[in-house]
């Protein structure tokens, strides 16, 4: 379905689409003339005002906000100026209220942390958010326990760092990833990429010593760490805690089932680590075929018992609603399964289409919205029923039903790096292929990155650059940066950024 529209403020185009794809999921915007176009918007300002008018087929609307503040709060008004008023005539035409209302962003938490720095209270905060973008109460109210079960976290001391580490490998690729990872194969990038790593990981264990930066955190990733060998994994997590250590908190994800052996969970847990995910995503086997897992639900099922013999007392599990093909009975039968393990924790992703991804470059259609909607309620349910809350949640452009992910834990099993990492109030030093650092400026609300290269070749070949990039992004902290060189001797220029 494609749906025409005009701007005359170039800069509005991408807010107007959002706005449109959350009443018209997987609709493509195009732009057009302003007498084709199935929206209209023109904008216009005055001093300290932004004055917005729409046309969609005859139903008319004009929407004007103040401009005060500084030069980002002016910007960010602009921006809800537009979205706001397209999200009111959208409603009127179309007669839905979406979950989220007028919200487009990923991270709703940030506004209720907001309204509370402002002096609301919690109600307060929550009624805002209703009356300002139209949330429905059950949204208001799960950003409200969210917010509520992060408190013994969300405030990290000054020297706290997060450290990720990233293992891009997968024995197969599930047809809705889009993250950097590579087809194992025979394995034989995993050597020379570790011995790199391992270089990536000394000297970043240097820079946090040299900023006086302590680990909060350790989170291995990917790709799939649990496709390394079992001899792969024990020496991977052997450096990372002989270089990091002391950190409170260390997940592994052992996400796939069919990586999963009594050899690899020996070397997690004589390694420390605190927490790891079984993440088996649907336990309907059909649809495990469809979207490219190389395991079955009963596998999963032997992986966590078999995490659970070996003393693994904090284990995650990853489900997705509105898998293509899935109906609401089917989703049960996971839940039903899934809740009958135990887990201590239960992350419920809603299915977004991503660039990248087999899923959408084959036209796989997520289930529609209204199935999507009672899934994600069902997990919510059956989360309250084994004792779990709320504790991160984040959206996702072209996510189904214009939903939300959310992660459940029982009391004390939240995952530290998940909160941080989504509300982003503590550095990450971020290591491997396709890894992004990121260093937090409260006094400024700012957040400075630096990425490495995603293609695995190209992290081996340029590690060392990796390496500088870091070295630049904290480099107004250190007392004296050392100059880093290449394989041929030659100076590498710290400013160098993607």
């Amino acid at each position: 379905m494609n749906i025409s529209l005009y701007t005359n403020a170039q800069e509005c185009f991408e807010d107007l689409s959002e706005v449109l794809r959350v009443f018209y999921p997987g609709a493509q915007i195009v732009a057009a003339p302003r007498e084709d176009a199935f929206l209209r918007h023109e904008r216009s300002e005055t001093p300290g005002w932004v004055q917005e008018q729409y046309d969609l087929q005859g139903e008319r609307l004009q929407w004007t906000a103040p401009l005060s503040g500084d030069g980002w709060e002016v910007k960010r008004r602009r921006r809800r100026s537009v979205k706001q008023g397209a999200y009111w005539l959208l409603r009127r035409v179309t007669g839905k209220q979406p979950p989220w209302g007028s919200l487009t962003g990923i991270r709703p938490t940030t506004l209720f942390y907001e309204r509370l720095r402002k002096g609301d209270s919690p109600q307060e905060a929550e009624e805002a958010l209703l009356r300002l973008f139209d949330l429905r109460q059950d949204r208001a109210h799960l950003l409200r326990q969210t917010c509520d079960t992060q408190k013994p976290y969300i405030h990290p001391p000054r020297d706290a760092v997060d450290v990720y580490v990233g293992i891009p490998f997968c024995v197969t690729r599930c047809s809705y990833c889009s993250f950097f990872a590579e087809p194992l194969g025979k394995g034989k990038l995993v050597p020379p990429y570790l011995d790199a790593l391992f270089v990536e990981m000394e000297a970043g264990a240097e820079l946090l010593g040299r900023l006086g930066l302590a680990p909060r955190a350790l989170y291995v990733g990917g790709g799939t760490p649990t496709a390394l060998t079992a001899q792969q994994l024990s020496k991977l997590l052997e450096r990372m805690r002989s270089l990091f250590g002391g950190a409170r908190e260390w997940t592994v994800e052992a996400g796939r089932p069919d990586t999963i052996d009594e050899q690899k969970l020996a070397a997690i847990g004589e390694s420390g680590v605190t927490r790891i995910s079984v993440n088996p995503q649907t336990m309907n086997d059909q649809t495990l075929r469809l979207i490219g897992r190389a395991h079955t639900a009963e596998d999963a099922e032997r992986a966590f018992l078999l995490a659970r013999r070996m003393g693994f007392d904090n284990i995650n599990m990853d489900l997705i609603a509105a898998l293509p093909g899935e109906t609401l009975e089917d989703f049960d039968a996971t839940l039903g399964r899934v809740g009958a393990l135990s887990p201590d924790s239960l992350t419920v992703h809603t299915l977004a289409r991503k660039h990248g991804s087999v899923m959408n470059e084959f036209g796989f259609h997520p289930a529609p919205p209204e199935v999507a909607e009672a899934q994600v309620e069902r997990a919510a349910h059956r989360a309250a029923q084994m004792g779990m809350r709320p504790y991160y949640l984040y959206r996702q452009k072209n996510v189904a039903g214009n939903l939300e992910n959310v992660a459940y834990a029982l009391p004390g099993k939240e995952s530290i790096y998940n909160i941080d990492i989504m509300e982003e109030t503590v550095h990450i030093l971020a290591l491997g292929a396709g890894a992004i650092s990121k260093r937090i400026i409260p006094e400024q609300t700012r957040i400075e990155r630096a990425p490495n290269v995603g293609d695995v070749g190209h992290y081996i070949a340029r590690v060392q650059e990796m390496i500088a990039r870091k070295e630049n992004l904290w480099r107004d902290r250190l007392p004296c940066a050392p100059e880093r060189h290449n394989e041929q001797g030659n100076p590498v220029d710290p400013r160098y950024r993607l």
